[in-house]
């Protein structure tokens, strides 16, 4: 058996939280030429470039979130300013985030869905960059000829990520502790999971892949043992059960040997269902282990009289032995060729984002002369304006006049010497 996918080695991490940041744009500048013999040269102030993008991209040899452990922020370069005879900034490049296939990006402050990641090489702009300012060449006009008027780079953006990593896997083995899923795995495959006999032996999820024939191999998981209330966070279910959501088909593995297996099959249905009621519709092969023990031999008529009554059918196999163990593979590998794929049984939910209008502002009185605007539009406005050049003031003023910031302003009761805070500048306002 080829190609395997071995999960222990080292510590397994499927959580993280992350902090990222787009680049600004570059600032264009103010420049008028100057060359001999030419005494009126025109504005030739160069544009910023572009800042860098934010992008998490899918690396299918990746396999946990183990490289965000130590590294936790993330910050994409910012655009060049731009130059004198026209010159444009040079662009940053983006920054690239690679994470493994199955990463669900959320924002961590809102809890919002950004993202889910499954495919190879799939892409996902989380921070768009700021766009390059414009240079005092764009703002020449037939009345202006001598512009003193360009824009900063607009500001990146920057968000606060949690992801969260749910294995992709064909099939699933679940069951209670110790009831010999880690054994199996290694008998159906070429994984080395960590087995001794003594509950929760598997602390972190384990991945190989078995070969049905020559031509088709299937991806096999081995999920922590489930214990009652895992839905609720007990145990280790909680942290593991979502691994179990990516899986198309699961093999329910029963201890032999555990007092009562028809209960334990009952009671790990009940937390599939408690945690997300589409586990529970998926296809099960249940199969009772360690049929090699004596003891359960004695006790196999009695559970198969109780399996009965539920209407379950179950093979008997020894992992240990390897017993049945081909045959199982195959009658799951059959139940995984009538499955729905995953896209079709868990298309995630499309999420629906409102557009935020920049022409939106908000006006908040802080104390008895100082005020606070706030809006998308006004505060990035704000940030672009070269404040030391009178043309690029001015042209705020106007901006301020077409959003009716003025009129509001005024509205709410500002008057001359009072402080108006947009974003992180203060301007003193006079009539």
């Amino acid at each position: 058996m080829e190609g395997v996918f071995v999960y222990n080695q080292g510590m397994f991490i499927d959580e993280a939280e992350i902090e990222v940041k787009s680049g600004k744009g570059g600032d264009g500048m103010v420049h008028f030429h100057r060359e001999k013999f030419v005494p009126r040269g025109g504005p030739d102030g160069g544009d910023g470039g572009k800042g860098g993008d934010v992008i998490l991209e899918v690396k299918p040899s990746l396999n946990t979130l183990q490289a965000f452990r130590h590294v936790t922020h993330y910050f994409a370069k910012d655009g060049k300013n731009g130059g004198p005879n026209n010159m444009s900034g040079k662009s940053a490049d983006d920054l690239i985030i690679f994470v493994p296939p199955g990463t669900v990006v959320h924002d961590a402050d809102s809890g919002e869905l950004i993202g889910d990641l499954t495919k190879a090489d799939e892409r996902l702009t989380i921070c768009k960059s700021g766009r390059g300012g414009r240079g005092n060449q764009h703002f020449a006009t037939s009345r202006n000829q001598v512009p003193r008027t360009a824009e900063k780079g607009e500001p990146g953006e920057a968000k606060r990520l949690k992801l969260e990593l749910k294995l992709i896997a064909d099939i699933g083995l679940i069951g209670v502790p110790n009831a010999g899923k880690s054994t199996l795995l290694s008998v159906l495959t070429n994984a080395k999971p960590k087995i001794a006999p003594y509950p929760f032996t598997t602390l972190d999820p384990n991945l190989g892949v078995a070969d049905v024939d020559e031509n088709t191999s299937v991806v096999l998981a081995d999920i922590p043992g489930l214990i009652e209330g895992a839905s609720q966070g007990v145990g280790l279910g909680h942290d593991f059960l979502r691994h179990i959501q990516r899986t198309r088909v699961l093999i329910h593995l029963l201890d032999g040997l555990s007092n009562d297996p028809v209960a334990d099959y009952s009671q790990i249905n009940s937390e599939l269902a408690l945690f997300d009621p589409n586990l529970a519709k998926k296809p099960q092969i249940v199969a009772l282990n360690k049929i090699d023990q004596p003891e359960v031999q004695e006790r196999l008529a009695e559970i198969q009289k109780a399996m009965k009554k539920k209407k379950v059918e179950f093979m008997t196999i020894s992992a240990l032995t390897r017993t049945n163990t081909r045959e199982l593979l195959l009658k799951a590998a059959e139940a995984l060729a009538e499955a729905p794929a995953l896209e079709e049984a868990e298309a995630p939910l499309p999420v629906y984002r409102p557009k935020e209008d920049a022409k939106d502002f908000h006006i908040a009185r802080e104390d008895t002369n100082q005020w606070r605007l706030s809006g998308a539009g006004i505060e990035r406005a704000a940030s672009m304006t070269y404040w030391e050049h009178d043309g690029s003031v001015r042209r705020f003023q106007k901006i301020m006049e077409a959003l009716g910031v003025d009129e509001a302003l005024r509205r709410a009761g500002v008057k001359d010497g009072d402080t108006v805070a947009i974003g992180d500048y203060e301007l003193e306002w006079h009539e």
